[in-house]
C-alpha cells in the first residue's frame, strides 16, 4: 500500500533533521559547547593558538582536534566569520517538549516566546538575557525563525549550550498550551492597553510568557489573537522604540516574580 504524501513529507523531515549539522565558531561558543555534555559534537578544527587556549574544554569534549594554518582556515564557515581560529561541527541540541522546558526551576516561571524573529543576532542576544536573567525557555516557531547557526552561537556568547531553545511546529498552539498549564501570556505590542507592569500587578506569582514580535511586522494576527493581553512598554519621552532583543530583556527583568 503506498503511504499518503503527508506521511511521507513527514519522514522525510525527520531524516533532514537527523542528517543536520551545525559549524559553530569562536573561543566562547566552541569552549561551551566543548563542554556541554548534551551536545553531540563531531569535528573540530583549530588553529595552533585557539587549541592552546582551548586545551582544558577539548579534554573534556573527547574530540580530536584537526590543526588549520591560519591564514588558511578551512572550516566551511562563512569567509567573514569571526572564528578566532576555532571551528566545531556539532548536531542541533535537542531540548524536549515544550512541558519539559516551562515547568522551571520556580513557582513562577517566566518564558519568552518569539513570533518570526529571523535574525540570528536578536535571537542570540535573547538567549543571551533569558540566561542571565533566569527564563526557563526562548520558544519559537519552527518556520519563519532563526535556526541553530555560528552566527546565532557567537552572539549567544555560550548562552546557547544552557539556554532552552524550542523551536515548535505552531507558535498560537503553543501559547494556548501554555495557558492550560496555568501560564498568562502578555503580547508586547506598541498599542498595548495596559503596561507591562499594570498587567502584572497582583498576579506576578503566576507563571508568565512574554511574546515579542519580529521589528516592524510586529506580532502577527493571530498571536494577537491568542495572547491572554497586550501590553506595551512606555517610553520615558513618549516616543521611540526597543530593538526586540532589549525589548526582551527589559520586559522580562519587569516582569521578575520577586
Amino acid at each position: 500500500m503506498k503511504k499518503p504524501k503527508w506521511v511521507v513529507e513527514k519522514e522525510q523531515s525527520k531524516k533532514a533533521a537527523r542528517a543536520e549539522t551545525v559549524w559553530l565558531f569562536g573561543l566562547h561558543a566552541v569552549r561551551d559547547a566543548l563542554v556541554n555534555p548534551r551536545r553531540e559534537k563531531l569535528r573540530l578544527i583549530v588553529t595552533p593558538n585557539a587549541q592552546a587556549k582551548l586545551s582544558e574544554a577539548i579534554a573534556a569534549g573527547g574530540l580530536e582536534p584537526e590543526l588549520a594554518d591560519p591564514r588558511k582556515f578551512s572550516a566551511p564557515i562563512d569567509a567573514g566569520s569571526v572564528h578566532q581560529g576555532a571551528a566545531l561541527e556539532v548536531k542541533p541540541l535537542e531540548w524536549g517538549q515544550l512541558e519539559d522546558v516551562c515547568i522551571g526551576g520556580s513557582s513562577a516561571p517566566r518564558v519568552i516566546m518569539l513570533d518570526r524573529v529571523t535574525d540570528p543576532h536578536n535571537v542570540g542576544a535573547i538567549l543571551r538575557s533569558a540566561e542571565v536573567l533566569g527564563a526557563s525557555a526562548v520558544i519559537a516557531p519552527r518556520h519563519h525563525s532563526a535556526p541553530e547557526t555560528g552566527a546565532l552561537a557567537k552572539t549567544a556568547s555560550g548562552a546557547l549550550e544552557r539556554q532552552p531553545y524550542l523551536r515548535v511546529r505552531n507558535l498560537a498552539d503553543a501559547i494556548e498550551a501554555l495557558k492550560a498549564m496555568g501560564y498568562l501570556t502578555l503580547g508586547l505590542d506598541g498599542e498595548g492597553e495596559v503596561t507591562l507592569e499594570e498587567a502584572l500587578d497582583g498576579v506576578r506569582d503566576r507563571p508568565v510568557a512574554l511574546v515579542l514580535g519580529a521589528e516592524g511586522p510586529g506580532l502577527r494576527a493571530r498571536t494577537r489573537e491568542t495572547v491572554d493581553k497586550l501590553v506595551r512598554i512606555d517610553p520615558a519621552g513618549g516616543f521611540g522604540s526597543l530593538n526586540v532583543s532589549n525589548a526582551a530583556a527589559i520586559a522580562l527583568y519587569a516582569s521578575r516574580s520577586g
